[in-house]
C-alpha cells in the first residue's frame, strides 16, 4: 500500500489551536494571521488600528484585540482577552515592532531608545509570560519572535542602534526561554527577515538608488515580500518544527551570507 501523499501536509495543520499575532494591522502581521488561519488556527489579531484588525478578524473568522503594546495595562490585557473568547493560546507570534529614531547612535534621544526597547523587546517577553500558563496547561506551545537581520549585522547608511539592540535581544530571549520552557514542550524561536516590502520600507524599494542598493546586496534575484517570511513562521509554530527550539532563522535572500 502506498504512503498517503497528504501525510506531510498534516504536519502543518493547526486545527483546534488558538494563535495570537501582534502587529496585525499591516504587512507581515496580516500575512502571518492569514496563513495561520488558513492552516486551521483560531487567530486573535492585535494592533492599535481597530478598523484594520476588525476587517482582518472578520475575513479570517478570528478575534480583534485593540491594544497599544507600549501601554502596560493594555499589554497585560491582551492574553486574558483572547483566552476569554477563543481559549488559551498555544501559539504566539510577536510581529509588532517599530523604530522610533533615525538618528545616529550618539544622538538617539533616550525616550526613543526606551520606546524601541519597550515595543520590540519588553512587550514580546511580557506576552510570552502571559501566554505561558495556557501553553503549560495545554502541554505544548510555540512562540515565534519576529526580529531582523539588523540584530545580526550592521547595515551601512541606516542608523538604528536601539532597534538593532532590541532585535539582537530577541535572539538572547529566545535561547533563554527555549531552555527554561522546554520541559513543558513549549518551543521558542525567532525569525529574522531581511529587507522586504512593508509600510516602513516601501520608500526604500521605490527609490531608484535604494532599489539598486537592495538588488546589489541581495544574492537572490527576487524582491522580498511578507509572503517569503510566513513559511518559516508556519513551520516553527506547527508540528513540522516540533524538534526546533532556541533558534534564530534568517530569511533574507542571502544578505547575511555574503
Amino acid at each position: 500500500m502506498s504512503a498517503d501523499p497528504r501525510a506531510p501536509l498534516r504536519l502543518f495543520d493547526l486545527t483546534g489551536r488558538v494563535a495570537v499575532v501582534t502587529g496585525a494591522s499591516s504587512g507581515l502581521g496580516v500575512a502571518v494571521a492569514r496563513t495561520l488561519a488558513a492552516a486551521g488556527a483560531s487567530v486573535a489579531v492585535v494592533a492599535r488600528r481597530r478598523m484594520r484588525i476588525e476587517a482582518l478578524a472578520d475575513e479570517i473568522g478570528g478575534q480583534a484585540v485593540e491594544a497599544d503594546l507600549l501601554d502596560e495595562a493594555q499589554l497585560d490585557g491582551v492574553i486574558p482577552a483572547v483566552a476569554d473568547k477563543l481559549g488559551g493560546p498555544e501559539i504566539l507570534v510577536n510581529v509588532a515592532g517599530n523604530i522610533f529614531s533615525r538618528d545616529r547612535a550618539e544622538d538617539e534621544p533616550p525616550q526613543a531608545v526606551r520606546q524601541t526597547l519597550g515595543l520590540n523587546l519588553v512587550a514580546p517577553l511580557r506576552l510570552s509570560q502571559l501566554a505561558f500558563p495556557h501553553m503549560r496547561a495545554a502541554g505544548r506551545g510555540a512562540v515565534v519572535h519576529i526580529s531582523s537581520i539588523s540584530g545580526r549585522v550592521g547595515i551601512p547608511g541606516i542608523p538604528q542602534a536601539s532597534y538593532a539592540a532590541s532585535k539582537a535581544g530577541l535572539s538572547g530571549l529566545t535561547s533563554e526561554l527555549a531552555v527554561q520552557w522546554a520541559r513543558h514542550s513549549i518551543r521558542v524561536n525567532t525569525v529574522a527577515p531581511g529587507f522586504f516590502r512593508s509600510e516602513i520600507t516601501d520608500g526604500l524599494f521605490d527609490d531608484e538608488k535604494g532599489g539598486a542598493w537592495l538588488r546589489r546586496n541581495t544574492p537572490l534575484p527576487t524582491e522580498g515580500t511578507a509572503d517569503d517570511v510566513v513559511g518559516a513562521v508556519l513551520w516553527l509554530v506547527s508540528d513540522a518544527g516540533r524538534f526546533v527550539t532556541g533558534q534564530t532563522v534568517v530569511v533574507d535572500g542571502g544578505w547575511t551570507a555574503r
